[in-house]
């Protein structure tokens, strides 16, 4: 019996780069076993400059690329989603939006590189930990046998990723 086609939807503050990156790179690396989607709790205008800049240069389609409220994604028409993960950073107060439903949840929280400071090419690099961060995070999710894993072991697994001192920009300056 072939996997099931898993919803996962990424959410942050602005959804104009961290939530973004997300939904990019789970469409490229889950080969079809995942739908992204990505939502802000209070959406910009647009992506950031940088986040599309950054997917155009990584050969990502950035097409799906629009920054839009979490409460489309509540809706009764709305797609069911299977995991929800925020990626808000808390250290910084940003508001983490709730998730109402049974989708499996983990707090992934990193920096929102919109807010970076410096020079252009120090605010560019940090786009680009952002996306490694979230690259090595979605790669950890995707590798896991989720068919075979209960829930709460799931649940230890998806908070273990979002926890890995290991994958945090911090820890690579």
């Amino acid at each position: 019996m072939p996997e099931p086609v898993y919803n996962v939807l990424f959410l942050c503050t602005g959804n104009s780069a961290r939530s973004i990156l997300a939904e990019a790179i789970l469409t490229r690396e889950g080969q079809g076993r995942f739908r992204a989607f990505s939502a802000g709790a209070r959406p910009g205008p647009a992506p950031h400059p940088y986040t599309l800049d950054l997917l155009t240069g990584l050969n990502h389609d950035t097409s799906f690329a629009r920054s839009k409220s979490w409460d489309a994604f509540a809706a009764p028409d709305a797609p069911k989603m299977d995991f929800v993960f925020t990626i808000c950073d808390s250290a910084a107060a940003e508001e983490c939006p709730f998730w109402p439903g049974q989708p499996v949840t983990a707090h992934w929280g990193l920096p929102d590189p919109a807010r970076a400071e410096g020079t252009e090419a120090e605010r560019r690099l940090t786009f680009a930990e952002t996306y490694r961060v979230l690259r090595a995070r979605i790669a950890a999710f995707t590798s896991l046998p989720l068919v075979t894993l209960d829930r709460m072991t799931l649940q230890r697994r998806l908070d273990d990723i979002g926890q890995d001192a290991a994958r945090t920009p911090e820890s690579a300056t």
